[in-house]
C-alpha cells in the first residue's frame, strides 16, 4: 500500500459521537490519508447475527480480525475498515467495510440502519448482502433499505421531478453481490438444475399487475433490478456443525464443510477479480486519501441534516483534494529548492535547479489532484512557486551582497589602514598605493567570481572607501 501502513487489524471507519451522531475516526481516516493509490472497495451489509464478519475475514486472507459473534447481541458497531494489499491486482489496495448488521432490535433505530446502508453503497465499488436461508419475500422485504435510497441519495444536485432516478443510480451504484448462508435447498426450477445468478435473477421476477400488493411485492425486485447493473449471487451451506459455529475464528480449514469452504473461495475469487476500482462521477478513480475525504463529506451532510448528493461531493472532494495538492507540492518544491541551493550562487545555476524543482512539484500535483478541468488549482500552484522563486532570487541577491562586502572588507583592510596611517604620503606612495589597490582589486574578483554581485564590485567599493 503505497506511502501507507499495513493493518494488522481493523479499525473503526465511522463511529457514532457522544451525541448519537456519526463521525469518521481520525484514526481511520490518517490511515487512508497514506493510502496514494487506487482502492478497491467491498462493504458487506445484513441483518445482524449473520455471519457478515467472517466473508470480510476471508476476503483480508485471515481466519480472525472483523468480530465474529457466538450469541445473538450484535458485534460490529459502525463501519470498522481494513486495508490490505489488493492479491490480483498490483498497485491497488483492498479496502474492506464490515457494517453494523441491521435490524438489532436493541437498537431501535431504523434511521441509523439506513444512514449506515446508505454510506455502505455511497463508499464501496462492491455490496455484498449477506442473508441467511433463502432468497423468498421476506428475505427481500428486509431488504427495504434498497427501496429507501431514492430518499436518502440524490446523484445530482437539481433533479427535476419527472427525471428517471435510477438510470443515475445505476451509473455510480457499486456491483450487487447476494451471498445466501446456510443455504439448503437444491439449486432447481422444476426439475432443471440453475445456477445461483439464475435463482437471484428468478426471485427477482416482477409480477404482473399494479394492485397496492403487487406494487408492494415488485418495489425491493425493481429497485434491486434498477440501481444495480452488476448483480451476482453465491449460496453458502452451513459451514460448520452448530457447535463449532459459536467458535468460527479457532477453525481451521479442515474444521470447515468442504462444499462451504469451496463456495467461500469461488466468492473471494470472484470478488478479487471482478470488483472494480472505486469511482466517482464521471469514472474518476480515487485512492485512499479521496475515500477518506469522500467519507468525510458523506458523514457531515448526514450530521447536517441534508441527503448527501454525489454530484455536490465530487465539487466538494475536488476541493479538499486539490487545496491538498497545492500544499504538498509547494512543500516539495521548497524542500527541493533548500535542498539543492547553496545560497549564494550563480542566477543561472539558480534557475537551473528551480526548473527541475517545479517539474517534480507539478508531477506531484498531477498525481494528487482531482478534476482540476479548467487548471485553476495548477495555477494557483504555478504562481505560488513563482512567489517563492522571486523570493528566494531576493534571497540570493542579498547574501551575495553580504558576502561580497565582507570579503571586501577583508581584502582592502590593509590598504584602508594605510590610507588612514599616511603610508601612502611620501615620496613614490602613489604607485605604491595604485599597485596595491590594482593587486587587492584582482584578488577580491577572484576571490568572489562565483558571486552574483561581482557587477557590482566597483560600487562596493567605493561605498567602502
Amino acid at each position: 500500500m503505497a506511502c501507507g501502513r499495513l493493518m494488522s487489524a481493523p479499525v473503526c471507519l465511522i463511529e457514532n459521537d457522544e451525541k448519537g451522531q456519526l463521525r469518521v475516526r481520525k484514526e481511520a481516516k490518517d490511515i487512508l490519508d497514506g493510502i496514494n493509490e487506487p482502492v478497491v472497495v467491498v462493504s458487506v451489509v445484513g441483518l445482524y447475527r449473520t455471519g457478515k464478519s467472517y466473508l470480510m475475514n476471508r476476503l483480508a486472507g485471515q481466519q480472525s480480525g472483523f468480530a465474529l459473534g457466538s450469541t445473538i447481541e450484535s458485534k460490529t458497531k459502525g463501519i470498522w475498515m481494513w486495508c490490505v494489499p489488493h492479491p490480483y491486482k498490483e498497485g491497488h489496495t483492498l479496502v474492506l467495510l464490515d457494517t453494523e448488521g441491521l435490524g438489532d432490535v436493541r437498537k431501535g433505530d431504523e434511521k441509523h440502519d439506513t444512514w449506515i446502508f446508505c454510506l455502505a453503497v455511497l463508499l464501496s465499488s462492491s455490496l455484498v448482502y449477506n442473508s441467511l436461508g433463502v432468497i423468498d419475500n421476506t428475505a427481500l422485504e428486509k431488504l427495504h433499505y434498497v427501496t429507501e435510497l431514492t430518499e436518502n441519495i440524490r446523484v445530482k444536485a437539481e433533479v427535476s421531478q419527472d427525471e428517471d432516478k435510477s438510470a443515475d443510480f445505476m451509473c455510480v451504484f457499486p456491483s450487487f453481490v447476494w451471498a445466501v448462508r446456510d443455504f439448503t435447498l437444491e439449486l432447481k426450477i422444476g426439475n432443471e438444475p440453475i445456477t445461483s445468478d439464475e435463482y437471484l435473477e428468478s426471485a427477482l421476477t416482477l409480477k404482473s399487475g399494479c394492485s397496492p400488493q403487487t406494487e408492494q411485492y415488485n418495489l425491493p425486485r425493481r429497485c434491486l433490478r434498477h440501481f444495480f447493473a452488476v448483480r451476482k449471487c453465491f449460496v453458502l451451506p452451513r459451514p460448520a456443525s452448530p457447535q463449532n459455529m459459536r467458535r468460527m475464528e479457532e477453525l481451521t480449514e479442515k474444521d470447515l464443510d468442504s462444499e462451504f469452504l469451496e463456495q467461500a473461495n469461488t466468492f473471494c475469487h470472484y470478488i478479487f477479480d471482478s470488483a472494480d476500482p472505486k469511482t466517482v462521477s464521471g469514472g474518476r478513480v480515487i485512492t485512499g486519501t479521496a475515500l477518506g475525504n469522500l467519507a468525510e463529506v458523506y458523514v457531515e451532510a448526514i450530521r447536517s441534516g441534508k441527503i448527501p448528493c454525489l454530484e455536490n461531493a465530487v465539487v466538494s472532494l475536488a476541493k479538499i483534494q486539490n487545496v491538498r495538492a497545492v500544499e504538498e507540492a509547494l512543500q516539495l518544491y521548497m524542500i527541493e529548492m533548500l535542498s539543492m541551493a547553496q545560497l549564494p550562487m550563480r542566477p543561472e545555476e539558480l534557475s537551473d535547479i528551480h526548473k527541475i524543482a517545479e517539474k517534480k512539484a507539478v508531477e506531484v500535483f498531477i498525481s494528487m489532484s482531482f478534476n482540476d478541468n479548467d487548471q485553476i488549482y495548477q495555477q494557483e500552484l504555478m504562481a505560488k512557486i513563482y512567489d517563492e522563486y522571486q523570493q528566494m532570487c531576493q534571497q540570493n541577491q542579498e547574501e551575495s551582497i553580504k558576502q561580497c562586502k565582507a570579503v571586501l572588507r577583508e581584502v582592502f583592510d590593509t590598504l584602508e589602514k594605510g590610507v588612514f596611517d599616511g603610508s601612502y604620503l611620501r615620496s613614490g606612495g602613489y604607485r605604491q598605493y595604485r599597485d596595491m589597490l590594482r593587486h587587492l582589486t584582482n584578488d577580491y574578483r577572484a576571490r568572489t567570481h562565483s558571486q552574483i554581485m561581482v557587477q557590482f564590485t566597483h560600487a562596493c567599493f567605493a561605498l567602502d572607501q
